[in-house]
């Protein structure tokens, strides 16, 4: 009895039948078996129509966001201090020059001391200058006086200009620093703003906590432009397109990148990391999230390939198939796997536009042609 005559005895045995005869019958080569629309429906084998041949558009890899460095800017304290109030929270958006939190501690005070003494002794020394001259002018008093008072003067200037240095380097802005260098102290109370715009990131501190001079508080992270860090495992870098300015796509979102840069050196796990900048203005992304990015192949056959299903091809040995329908039934054709791509296949054989392709149950339909006599 034949396996689609056991099919119409006991149609649950159908499957069964086929797949002992494959292990038991001497395999022959064979060309066109044959399979009945009901058969297909009973062993759930579907078809899809094969359209021109196109080269699958790249393969799928893992890639994380990051920022890049030239887009985050730390806040660290000036001077030692306590914090007295955080203005911003993590994740919050702010503009150029927006307070983030308030410092306070007796450095500040000392820092506007010295500004306060070296400019009172600036303005001394202007006019003592001033007061050489012209008593010189008037033959009152020789040359020399005037060359030691001027070097007095450049000499005060230099420490007043330090001093307002220090405090520009604290944070001040400069109408405060001009008010203490006219004697005027503005407080032991320092605001610090954002250096520009950007996000909140990477808070560290809490009201009340002590701080000490150049200790990072937060940063700033400059959303606009992003990186992606793609994984390529090590084996695969030779048939992917990895060049500077290869494009790329990121899978389920309507976001581009453009590669950048190869790592030189593989990692622990024998990846390389792909560096690539998205597109500015890409949106809904936050700096450490993974997504999934589409890398191109480094060489499509265009018009030789096919993509197809997963679930299409066939394995046997070490050759692949996919089972195109006819009239009749199926034919194995055998096909070469260029490359894969998630849930698609590239391959390449002696296809045909219209041609009708096996897509689930291949197994089943492998299990019928090796009992007709197909290849090993």
């Amino acid at each position: 009895m034949s396996p689609f005559s056991l099919r119409r005895a006991w149609p649950g045995a159908f499957a069964f039948a086929v797949l002992a005869m494959a292990t038991h019958l001497p395999v022959r080569a064979a060309d066109e078996f044959a399979v009945s629309p009901a058969q297909m429906q009973s062993l759930g084998v579907q078809v899809r129509k094969l359209d021109k041949p196109a080269a699958i558009e790249g393969t799928i890899l893992p890639a994380r966001v990051a920022l890049p460095p030239r887009q985050d800017q730390v806040v660290s304290t000036p001077v030692a201090g306590v914090v007295d109030q955080l203005l911003v929270s993590d994740n919050d958006n702010v503009k150029a020059g927006q307070p983030l939190l308030r410092l306070t501690g007796p450095e500040l005070g000392e820092l506007q001391l010295k500004l306060i003494e070296a400019g009172s002794r600036a303005r001394l020394s202007t006019a003592t200058l001033q007061r050489e001259r012209q008593l010189f002018s008037e033959g009152v008093v020789p040359e020399r006086r005037v060359l030691e008072a001027q070097a007095a003067a450049a000499e005060d200037e230099a420490r007043r200009r330090h001093a307002e240095a220090a405090l520009r380097l604290a944070g001040l802005d400069p109408a405060a620093i001009r008010k203490v260098s006219e004697g005027e102290p503005v407080g032991t109370a320092l605001v610090l703003r954002a250096p520009s715009d950007g996000v909140v990131a990477d808070l560290k501190v809490k009201p009340g906590q002590r701080v000490s001079a150049a200790e990072p508080l937060l940063h700033v992270a400059d959303m606009r432009r992003l990186w992606l860090e793609v994984q390529v495992p090590l084996a695969r870098q030779g048939e992917l397109k990895l060049g500077k300015g290869t494009p790329l796509s990121v899978v389920g979102r309507d976001l581009r990148a453009t590669a950048l840069s190869v790592s030189s050196g593989a990692a622990d796990n024998q990846t390389l990391t792909l560096r690539a900048e998205l597109v500015p203005g890409a949106s809904g992304l936050r700096m450490g999230e993974f997504v999934q990015v589409r890398v191109p192949f480094a060489a499509a056959k265009e018009g030789t390939s096919w993509a197809v299903p997963l679930g299409a091809v066939m394995r046997d040995g070490d050759k692949a198939y996919v089972f195109v329908r006819t009239p009749k039934g199926f034919v194995a054709k055998p096909v070469t796997v260029l490359a894969s791509a998630g849930q698609d296949v590239n391959v390449q054989g002696e296809l045909q536009v219209g041609q009708e392709i096996a897509t689930t149950s291949v197994i089943a339909l492998k299990a019928a042609w090796q009992g007709k006599g197909g290849a090993n």
